[in-house]
């Protein structure tokens, strides 16, 4: 690269860094005063101009300075190749704050809520699916003669609950022969693993439990094999309001539809890589003026799920990776029992 162009990337730099810093145009003057960059402001001025040629930064008037376009924010990002670290006193802080989690729901509800009070932007996170994650345990509980709870516990820490109606009463000791028949199948798998298992399962039952049984794997079929959703939580939104969001109805408006949200997560699907997508890039309209900072969780090499944030293209990016980045990862050392 020649020293012009070189230089050139260090002004583009230094426009997207100060424009994200102050959210107001950048000037010449502005960036030889705050950058040391060496050179005239006719020297920086000329390079504005090749910059703004190139489609990096634009000018709002006449007589302002430049902001940066979604391409000066894709450069930004790309050229970021050593993000500053969190300082020890703030990794501390996060993993004591998860580590208080009573359960993998708990941990998951304490990291949205403060990857969305450490970037000051909106956070969303993605439960582990049944599809990844394997039955720890499922318990059968009694609520009455005829109606029986269904207890899942994956080994993320993940719990669903299924109510079964009964044809019959079911005794204690059916009950709890249910408890164990349905554990033979389904301990160590996938729901989507355990299926085929659980469709047979009736044919092997003891004649007393076999309606049980038949419900039973039913319910557990059909609402968690079939028609399994992913599950997500969002905290928040409302920081989006303090951010200059120029379509802040629409964002909010698609928060809330989890199909959407799940969509901006697809590209969270490697562990320890943070994916960041700007304006236009998003797929979804209703994104066409914000950036998405996302990775994804895990426990051995295998992601359970993912979580960013969501927020305006002028977000520091930065800041925002980094934080994005250390959450996931203390997500994924809880899984592991570290």
């Amino acid at each position: 690269m020649s020293a012009a162009n070189d230089r050139r990337q260090r002004v583009l730099r230094a426009i997207v860094a100060d424009y994200i810093a102050r959210q107001e145009p950048v000037g010449s003057k502005m960036l030889v005063e705050r950058h040391g960059l060496k050179v005239s402001s006719a020297t920086i001025r000329n390079d504005m101009s090749v910059l703004e040629r190139e489609g990096y930064i634009t000018q709002t008037h006449a007589s302002s300075g430049r902001i940066p376009t979604e391409a000066g924010y894709r450069a930004f990002v790309d050229a970021l190749h050593d993000v500053k670290p969190l300082s020890t006193a703030e990794r501390h802080a996060i993993l004591d704050f998860l580590e208080h989690g009573v359960d993998m729901e708990d941990v998951l509800r304490r990291s949205v809520q403060l990857l969305a009070q450490l970037t000051n932007q909106a956070a969303v996170v993605q439960l582990p699916t049944l599809n990844v994650s394997r039955v720890k345990h499922c318990e059968v509980v009694a609520l009455s003669p005829t109606r029986l709870l269904l207890v899942l516990i994956t080994d993320t820490g993940r719990v669903d609950q299924r109510n079964v109606e009964l044809a019959a009463p079911l005794g204690t000791d059916g009950v709890f022969l249910l408890r164990d028949l349905l554990n033979t199948v389904l301990v160590g798998k996938t729901m989507r693993d355990a299926s085929a298992a659980l469709k047979m399962l009736h044919a092997q039952a003891p004649p007393v439990i076999a309606d049980a049984v038949e419900r039973a794997t039913a319910v557990l079929i059909e609402t968690l094999v079939e028609t399994t959703t992913d599950r997500l939580l969002i905290a928040g939104a409302g920081n989006l309001s303090v951010n200059r969001m120029v379509d802040l109805h629409s964002v909010i408006e698609a928060l809330e539809q989890q199909v959407i949200v799940l969509k901006l997560l697809a590209n969270a699907q490697q562990l320890e890589h943070v994916s960041v997508s700007i304006g236009n890039e998003n797929e979804e309209k209703e994104f066409s003026q914000a950036s998405i900072v996302s990775t994804a969780y895990g426990a051995g090499d295998e992601a359970l799920g993912g979580l960013g944030v969501v927020g305006p293209t002028h977000m520091d990016y930065p800041g925002t990776m980094q934080k994005v980045a250390t959450v996931a990862q203390y997500i994924s050392r809880i899984l592991r029992g570290e």
